[in-house]
């Protein structure tokens, strides 16, 4: 097997680094497709816990190249920072390469998302202010600038020095803010340049050879299905495509050469920012699956919001990213519940519907429609067989099994690596430890 995806299936914050991590060890290439420092993957190994948020989560194992893929805005500082601190960590970083058609977080990018947040007041989407939803916006628009332009200071000179007529019009006359510096932004990016420069380049030929040789290339997705800027809960999602299908515009990978996808879906849902939430617990209960999973983002700190499993959220990401099966994740927060619920449908103006609509709206006024299963109350942690899991750990897997129509494969039972446990046989799992 030569290329396996690995998605976020529901919001976000699913788990999807570790599952990388897990696989990682026999892989060639670990690409990054979508997203930018907005997202942020957690992974615990025997060096020690890295809150990774650009670069890819294999850059742990010597042998496997980690791409930062041209669907990916790339802040340069953010990425110096996270190669210094994983130098400091003794990671080897020689392997990381950044696609040269990978697109700058630029200063007015950051500025204009926290300016546009402030803006839309109450209706603000909730961003991380990192500047990615203007540096997508800006790469549609065709006024990007891409990393392979800071080698070339001429260019990136012209480049700038246009882009900024138009930025300082935007801030001083619609935002009513003082203009950036034109000489501060080229210097420092002219910096940033000279410093990344070893690691950028064209990455298409560089996977193609990987392919041909039969190498292992791992695809690593950023935030969750349910974020989709087309298919999830717009206007609150993400500025590029964190599905299965946003794979091919983000590294040049053919859909026929993806050959397994695995989506990640965490026991619970969990949700940053704003944006309808059917099954969100703004109670004692919340706020213990909070603790219990540590529900803090990576990349800001901000508190979680959490709720019951959504099935219906959890059958359309199926649908829309064609999982071959599935890793379930953070069982061991609800070692201690009494009763577990599951939405099942949802009911809206009397009615009950089990499809996710598309209308955020419609979605904010749906009511989950809970089946109760019962919990378990004791430690799986230290469980290393599926089979010797509480029963009733092992039928609530099986009841999300039966409600999203797809197999799982793999379920956690806590954030190390010889926590995940296999459900049933999964060929990713064996077939990566043969590659």
């Amino acid at each position: 097997m030569s290329v396996i995806a690995v998605i976020g299936a529901q919001w976000g914050d699913e788990g999807k680094g570790r599952i990388v991590d897990l696989l990682a060890e026999r892989a060639k290439i670990v690409a990054r497709f979508s997203g930018g420092d907005n997202a942020g993957h957690t992974v615990i190994n025997s060096q020690g816990e890295f809150r990774l948020h650009l670069v890819p989560s294999g850059i742990c194992y010597p042998q496997t190249t980690c791409i930062i893929g041209n669907g990916v805005v790339v802040n340069p500082e953010k990425l110096l920072q996270e190669i210094e601190e994983l130098e400091g960590c003794g990671v080897d970083v020689s392997r990381l390469v950044v696609s040269d058609r990978a697109h700058l977080v630029m200063p007015y990018h950051i500025l204009m998302d926290k300016l546009e947040e402030e803006r839309r007041g109450k209706g603000s989407i909730g961003t991380t202010g990192r500047g990615n939803g203007p540096a997508f916006a800006d790469k549609a628009a065709r006024m990007g600038i891409r990393m392979g332009d800071l080698r070339k200071k001429a260019d990136f000179c012209g480049q700038l020095q246009a882009i900024l007529d138009l930025k300082n019009a935007i801030l001083t006359r619609v935002y009513g803010v003082p203009p950036v510096s034109y000489e501060e932004i080229y210097r420092k990016y002219c910096s940033y340049g000279d410093q990344l420069s070893p690691f950028i380049r064209e990455t298409i030929s560089l996977i193609r050879h990987e392919l041909t040789q039969g190498g292992l290339v791992l695809l690593e997705g950023a935030q969750g299905a349910l974020l989709d800027p087309d298919f999830g809960t717009y206007p609150y999602v993400t500025s590029s495509s964190p599905l299965a299908g946003g794979i091919s515009s983000g590294t040049g990978i053919s859909p026929r050469e993806i050959e397994h996808v695995l989506g990640v879906f965490k026991v619970y849902v969990t949700r940053v920012g704003s944006g309808p939430m059917p099954t969100e617990l703004k109670d004692s209960t919340g706020d213990l699956i909070r603790k219990r999973g540590n529900e803090y983002g990576t990349t800001t700190g901000r508190p979680r919001r959490c709720g019951w499993f959504d099935a219906v959220a959890g059958r359309f990401s199926v649908e829309i990213n064609g999982f071959d099966d599935i890793a379930l994740t953070h069982i061991s927060v609800f070692d201690k519940f009494p009763s577990l619920k599951i939405c099942t449908a949802y009911r809206f103006k009397g009615e009950y519907i089990q499809s996710f609509p598309g209308d955020s709206s419609m979605l904010e006024q749906c009511q989950p429609v809970y089946e109760e299963l019962p919990g378990w109350q004791s430690s799986t942690g230290d469980i290393r067989e599926f089979a010797c899991l509480p029963p009733q750990a092992r039928n609530y897997v099986a009841r999300l099994e039966e409600l999203l129509s797809c197999p799982i494969s793999l379920v956690s039972v806590g954030p190390r690596r010889e926590q995940m446990i296999e459900a049933r046989p999964c060929s990713i799992l064996h077939e990566t430890a043969l590659n």
